[in-house]
């Protein structure tokens, strides 16, 4: 069993019934989610000892968000009690032609003025394996970049395994900030994670001969990102996802994983989608537990693809698949007949 520490921020999740549109809303869905929280509950479903760390109002609301993660088995002791708000953000689901929106309203929350000294990071990796996060922390601003820095400093300096999805977010920082700070928090990251345009929005690496818009996707592009990605930073690990869009509720699914040049790829998906929004941190889950557990490259990377193509069909952020679901479809049993 590995444990893994992540660290980010968690926030209240709202999202009209169903399909509806924002402007036909008269009930939202409540639901707790964010980034490294949906690895750490991937993680601790799949049976590791996860836990999650950040800032949180010490507030019923607050205290409703950690529940959610205890609700799975997750570590909620490193979290820090203050500050004034729950970060929120709403979700409107697409269908067909018509695009998921996601609306934040997330500035001023409690771990976006975090401080240096809320985390104690000699405590925090107290017997840990492995350290997540992802680039929308430090797009949090403030003292988070810093956090972010002196959490990877801590964890190289005890042995601690890092990685980090990029994760760019432009309704939170600009291209030029993210690469300023990611530059910087990169070179301490054994395992990069990125989807197809997080390594072109953040560092201007782009891969050849793919269009996310039409959904045209090049292996040999992106062998050619992840081989840069690893060059310039040091990384052991470099895992990319491919999403081919069709529509909003149909997109084709794999992932590579590439390694001293090395670079495998998973089976295709063809998936219908219930909610993608969580499917790459679902991905970011089932990498780390394959990664983490001693899993040959190919058989990493097929578990994380498989992990995450069934993410895309369960309500809400949070991934609820077991490990042994995951590794029936990593197997080959993609039919969806009853289990009785």
């Amino acid at each position: 069993m590995a444990k893994v520490v992540c660290f980010g921020e968690i926030m209240m999740r709202l999202n009209p019934e169903g399909y509806l549109r924002f402007v036909q809303a008269g009930n939202f869905e409540a639901s707790y989610a964010g980034g490294e929280a949906n690895v750490a509950v991937s993680l601790a479903n799949y049976g590791n000892d996860a836990a999650f760390v950040t800032k949180l109002p010490d507030n019923d609301l607050g205290q409703c968000a950690i529940n959610s993660l205890r609700q799975f088995g997750v570590d909620t002791a490193g979290i820090v009690k203050g500050g004034p708000r729950l970060g929120i953000y709403f979700v409107e689901k697409g269908a067909s032609q018509r695009p998921s929106k996601v609306i934040y309203d997330r500035a001023g929350s409690s771990i976006a003025l975090a401080k240096r000294e809320d985390f104690d990071w000699d405590k925090i990796f107290e017997g840990a394996d492995w350290f997540h996060f992802t680039g929308i922390t430090p797009a949090l601003g403030g003292e988070n970049p810093q956090i972010c820095l002196d959490a990877c400093k801590t964890a190289k300096s005890k042995g601690v395994k890092i990685s980090c999805d990029l994760n760019f977010r432009k309704k939170l920082w600009t291209s030029e900030q993210a690469g300023k700070v990611m530059g910087e928090l990169m070179p301490y990251v054994d395992v990069c994670i990125a989807n197809e345009e997080d390594a072109a929005d953040v560092f201007g690496i782009h891969a050849e001969g793919t269009d996310i818009n039409t959904g045209k996707i090049s292996r040999e592009g992106y062998i050619g990102v992840a081989k840069e990605l690893s060059e310039r930073f040091g990384c052991e690990y470099v895992a990319v996802t491919l999403r081919g869009s069709i529509s909003a509720t149909d997109n084709k699914w794999a992932g590579m994983l590439y390694k001293d040049g090395q670079a495998c790829f998973s089976p295709e998906y063809l998936i219908h989608i219930v909610d993608r929004v969580g499917g790459g941190d679902s991905f970011g889950g089932g990498l780390i537990h394959a990664l983490s557990h001693g899993y040959e490259q190919q058989d990493a990377i097929n578990y994380a693809v498989a992990a995450s193509c069934l993410k895309h069909t369960i309500e809400h952020d949070y991934n609820l698949v077991s490990e042994a679901e995951v590794k029936s479809l990593a197997g080959g049993n993609a039919s969806g007949r009853v289990q009785r």
